[in-house]
């Protein structure tokens, strides 16, 4: 009786992905998400313009609506990294990108009709912040699918960057469409950068790996607190996520109040105002730009601590801007803050991405965003509430001084005695 002999073949060598200035599906999820950060940084600009200068809204008003987009966050942030790991992300980034198309274009035609008032502008905001989050973690976890993992270092430097050229041309652009068409009518321009961003996603052709099947998962709860409790017993993500919820708090609540102060106490035209709190992406650009030089010369880890408290006392430059040659310490000084912030967000981004476990990518992205960007609208919140009681020169003062010392955040965890960030946990 004869035995079937069975023959073990070697799989067939998986052919290396192309470098990044080649790479289509990359290039294609790189300029949908810019086109989606100018169409959020339109937003930030327009509708508060809007809430300004069609509703005549207070300054403690505008700051809740600066803070309305991020209150998803809060709500919901958790779960969406659950759900963003058992789901396929560029659908759901596409579900994201046509329900901004569709929310935003309802506020011309509520004003158009004269119905537009400060709830709709609200109900908007947290809607559109709501799709913000889930497009938020998606593409996130969906880059290391894309690109190789020594590809990753640079793919979040390339994104990062244009975060900060999305910044410029968005805030600025924002100011334009508001001078041009008036700021209501250029939210039709914005639902449309959302859907250009659409399109650039149905043309990726890599196929995403299915999710885990339905009867291998885990409750939804059990999810969240994995995620959770890995996130807050690691050293390198629990002093990383402190640091990052501090200082978005205090970037937060100063930029909520910074328009109203451009505009009423410093005199800039409406259109000008965009360019203006644009200026400091110029900072972002050269941030990511630099952050590969940053690291080969002095580590990650140290890189890091170098970028963040080199440059975060210049914030003290803001509250010093006046009229007319005095606008330039605005500038200077938004711009070295963005230089480290932008520069601090390409290492940590690159570093997560390497270093969390694959399947728990999604929910730890999560809990730190949770953490990052719910603070948000309390320190939108807080801006217009110190604002209101303060007056805004005071207010600024007070928040940029805490900006110029969160870098001392930084040394409490292991970060101070190495060169490197780990690329495991438990790594040396």
């Amino acid at each position: 009786m004869s035995e079937d002999v069975f023959v073990r073949t070697a799989p067939a060598p998986v052919p290396p992905r192309p470098p990044l200035s080649r790479h289509r599906d990359f290039r294609l999820l790189w300029l949908g998400e810019t086109t989606n950060r100018v169409g959020i940084n339109i937003t930030t600009v327009a509708m508060p313009l809007v809430a300004v200068v069609t509703l005549n809204a207070s300054t403690l008003s505008v700051s809740v609506l600066a803070a309305a987009p991020w209150l998803p966050w809060l709500l919901i942030g958790l779960p969406a990294g659950a759900w963003v790991d058992r789901m396929r992300r560029r659908p759901l980034m596409l579900v994201c990108n046509f329900s901004s198309v569709l929310l935003l274009a309802s506020v011309p035609a509520a004003a158009w009709l004269g119905v537009l008032t400060m709830t709709h502008l609200l109900v908007v905001a947290l809607l559109n912040g709501l799709a913000a989050v889930f497009f938020g973690i998606s593409y996130k976890v969906y880059v290391p699918s894309i690109v190789d993992r020594d590809q990753l270092q640079d793919a979040n430097a390339r994104l990062q960057g244009s975060e900060s050229v999305a910044q410029v041309a968005g805030l600025g652009g924002g100011g334009l469409l508001a001078q041009g068409f008036g700021a209501v009518s250029g939210l039709l321009v914005n639902a449309g950068t959302f859907l250009f961003s659409a399109l650039c996603l149905l043309g990726i052709r890599s196929r995403e790996p299915l999710p885990e099947p339905s009867h291998e998962r885990t409750p939804l709860r059990r999810d969240i607190r994995e995620g959770l409790q890995h996130t807050v017993r690691d050293p390198y993500l629990r002093v990383l996520t402190a640091y990052g919820t501090v200082t978005n708090l205090l970037l937060t609540a100063y930029q909520a109040i910074l328009p109203v102060f451009v505009i009423r106490q410093l005199g800039v035209p409406e259109g000008a105002t965009g360019w203006l709190l644009a200026s400091s992406s110029i900072g972002g650009i050269l941030g990511a730009a630099g952050a590969k030089r940053v690291t080969a010369r002095w580590g990650t880890a140290r890189g890091l601590l170098v970028a963040t408290a080199a440059t975060a006392p210049f914030a003290l430059l803001i509250p010093m801007a006046g009229k007319g040659p005095m606008l330039a310490a605005l500038v200077a000084g938004s711009a070295l803050l963005a230089l480290g912030v932008v520069l601090a967000n390409v290492i940590q981004g690159a570093f997560r991405q390497r270093y969390c476990p694959p399947h728990l990518l999604g929910r730890i992205t999560a809990c730190i965003s949770v953490a990052n960007f719910g603070a948000i609208p309390f320190g939108s919140l807080l801006g217009g509430v110190l604002g209101t009681a303060l007056g805004l020169r005071p207010t600024l003062w007070l928040l940029t001084a805490g900006l110029a010392v969160s870098p001392l955040l930084l040394l409490i965890g292991p970060l101070r005695g190495r060169r490197d960030l780990p690329a495991a946990p438990g790594g040396s």
